[in-house]
Formats: C-alpha cells, structure tokens, sequence
C-alpha cells in the first residue's frame, strides 16, 4: 500500500492520466490531460514535474511521446489492474459507455429506502457526467443487480458517481434495446 500524500489537484491529473492510458494503451499528451481537467498545459508540464518526482509518472520522448501511468500511480490511487477484469456495462443516458468499467459499488442509506444512494467507482472518465443524468449500471456478472439512478454528484479525484437509485433489479434481465 502507498502511503503517498497527493493534492486533488495531482490526484485529479493522475487520476485522469491513467484514464487516458487505458483507452489509448500509449502515452498522453499533457495537452488532452489539461483538456479533460480544464486546466492550461503549461500547468500540467509542471504538475507531472512532480509527478515524475514521485515516480509516478513517466516521461516517453519524441513526437508520439507524452507520459505514462507508473505500477505505483495504480498503487497510490488504490486501483488494482487485473489482467480479465469482469465488465460490467454503464449506461449514461440511455447510451452504453465504451471505455467504462465499474470497479466497485458502494451502496449507502441502505437502512433508509427513501433516501438510497449508491456510489460507483470507474474504470474511465467521468468528465462527460453531469447532475441530473440518468445512469444504469449493471448487470452484475454474478448476481446480475442492476442499478438505475440519477446522478447527484461525482468526485472527480476518486472517479466517483454518486447516484440517487430510483431502481434496483436483481437478477436483471436482458436490456430491451
């Protein structure tokens, strides 16, 4: 386990490296980075500057170049890379979000039916997400829960959904497209 302290600030950039990553398997652009968390390039080059300090990103020269998520950034942001993770699909809006996986769901207010929250936690950017979004996830490769909500808030620095769950199925079964 990691015991690096970040700001959410280098969370957040790190948080949204690794997202890059793993749709484009190459190194990112500090520019796309600094387009996905609203802020200058400039201001990314010396956050990875820290970064690289901390060895948790790389740099990769050249044209393609750009930087790279390092074994310890997943550590630090406590996300387990697994070889044949199970999918389980999300829905924004109706729409089946491609590079998208649900790591973990987190149901809270359980004990208060009226005020049932679940948070999930993703494998991708949540950028694109906003209040008042309709989301499903699931169904669940075991249990086939399947959750429907709408979105409340997300935290950015944890790629968080925090969702308010109109309806929960379980077991789901197959979506009528």
């Amino acid at each position: 386990m990691s015991s690096i302290e970040l700001t959410p600030s280098q969370k957040n950039i790190l948080q949204e490296l690794v997202n890059l990553y793993r749709e484009s398997e190459s190194a990112v652009k500090g520019e796309d980075i600094a387009e996905k968390v609203d802020r200058n390039p400039g201001t990314i080059r010396n956050q990875m500057q820290s970064l690289k300090a901390l060895q948790l990103v790389e740099g990769v020269p050249g044209p393609k170049g750009g930087y790279k998520p390092t074994a310890t950034a997943y550590d630090t942001l406590q996300i387990q890379e697994m070889d044949q993770a199970a999918e389980v699909p999300l829905r924004h809006n109706g729409e089946l979000v491609e590079h998208a996986n649900v790591e973990e769901i987190d149901l809270t207010s359980v004990h208060h039916p009226e005020q049932c929250r679940a948070e999930i936690q993703l494998q991708g950017s949540i950028t694109a997400f906003h209040e008042g979004d309709d989301i499903t996830v699931g169904p669940t490769p075991l249990s086939k829960l399947q959750i429907i909500g709408t979105l409340q808030g997300k935290d950015d620095t944890s790629n968080k959904l925090i969702l308010k769950i109109d309806d929960m199925r379980a077991p789901a079964g197959e979506p009528e497209h």
